[in-house]
């Protein structure tokens, strides 16, 4: 590894590998490196027999933007997955998003305007809360009090350990409902799978490039920074900056997969448990998302947890303490003029894969023409 390439890539997560290939495609040369044994970042998944796993959560391709939708295509074909999750509050089952499907369950109306007039009538007991002070302020004034009871309290005080009292208004900005019978969560035109896994559409964006895992950066950042002209650094921003600032907070989650000899759990790819008494958040049925026959199927059960130093860090925890931090970063990072930032933790930022590959190549294109 004596080569001095253009750029020292760190993390062979979907930034990393979408920015190397940019790069790489116009004859620049890239190094990339990862602490972890396998390339994908998040987007990896396992195989057990036969069942593509998502090691990190479910992960559902989904955009609006025709060039990154033809991007990905280049390197593989995806499959017609549409994402239609069910909320299973007290043992009923509720589509999401909120739809129709939702409100005849939930209040037994069958048109639209019936269900307007209930939302409305609900959401006028809150509307004397002109400026929310936390999270269950805003939630009943969007929506009333049956839907934040069913869908939101619980659950969200599950994935953010503590009370909706606590949390910031700004979480939620707005709350969509469809008043069509419609359970395709995203609005998105583009969305699936890549057929045989995410695991496929990393290789091949990382094809011809020179990657180098288990290793980590900052065990010899010295001798890293030597090997190119450039850095992308793609890892927690607060680490790369020996937590000068303090630490950046996330929460984190705990997975605990489950072999079955049936072969359908759940009949869904991703079923929500939204009460407080049930301590996971939902279960994931793998085999689902490919469409697969198995005599076998493998669920996987999302428990929320705090973070600790030395664990994975997965959503970033927006409060006044942590945008004040992630501030402070930011405008340190401005006089590292050859080091560039990009990717979820780099950013401190919860990214869509698309909006992380647009990123990357935006990133790539600015360094092209530099």
């Amino acid at each position: 590894m004596n080569t001095i390439f253009d750029y020292l890539i760190i993390g062979a997560g979907l930034f990393g590998a979408s920015f190397a290939q940019k790069i790489r495609e116009h004859g620049k040369t890239c190094l990339v490196i990862d602490k972890r044994i396998h390339i994908g970042g998040n987007t990896y998944c396992r195989n057990e027999e036969g069942i593509n796993i998502h090691e990190y959560g479910a992960h559902i391709f989904h955009t609006d933007k025709e060039d990154i939708w033809q991007y990905v295509n280049r390197f593989i074909q995806f499959n017609h997955f549409i994402n239609s999750p069910l909320a299973n509050y007290k043992g009923q089952l509720y589509n999401l998003p909120f739809n129709m499907n939702t409100f005849n369950k939930l209040w037994g109306v069958n048109t639209p305007e019936e269900a307007k007039g209930i939302l409305e009538k609900q959401r006028k007991a809150y509307q004397h809360i002109t400026e929310p002070k936390n999270l269950e302020e805003q939630a009943l004034k969007l929506c009333g009090e049956d839907i934040y009871r069913t869908f939101i309290k619980e659950y969200t005080e599950k994935q953010w350990g503590c009370s909706t009292t606590e949390l910031p208004a700004f979480i939620i900005r707005r709350l969509p409902f469809r008043f069509t019978y419609d359970n395709n969560y995203f609005d998105d035109p583009y969305q699936g799978i890549p057929i045989g896994g995410y695991n496929l559409l990393i290789a091949n964006l990382l094809k011809g490039v020179e990657v180098k895992l288990s290793t980590n950066y900052f065990d010899n950042r010295e001798f890293f920074d030597s090997l190119a002209k450039k850095i992308v650094f793609t890892g927690c921003i607060d680490e790369f900056f020996n937590y000068e600032f303090g630490h950046l907070d996330y929460r984190s989650l705990k997975f605990e997969h489950e072999y079955l000899k049936i072969n359908n759990f759940q009949g869904n790819a991703v079923i929500n448990y939204n009460e407080a008494s049930v301590p996971f958040t939902r279960i994931i049925e793998h085999k689902h998302f490919e469409f697969g026959q198995q005599p076998h199927t493998i669920i996987t059960k999302e428990y929320p947890q705090s973070y600790q130093i030395g664990g994975e860090p997965y959503y970033p925890i927006n409060n006044e303490k942590n945008m004040k931090t992630i501030k402070q970063y930011k405008e340190k990072s401005i006089y590292y003029s050859n080091v560039l930032f990009g990717g979820r933790l780099a950013q401190y930022a919860y990214l869509d894969m698309d909006d992380t590959i647009e990123a990357a190549l935006y990133l790539a294109k600015k360094e092209l023409n530099s």
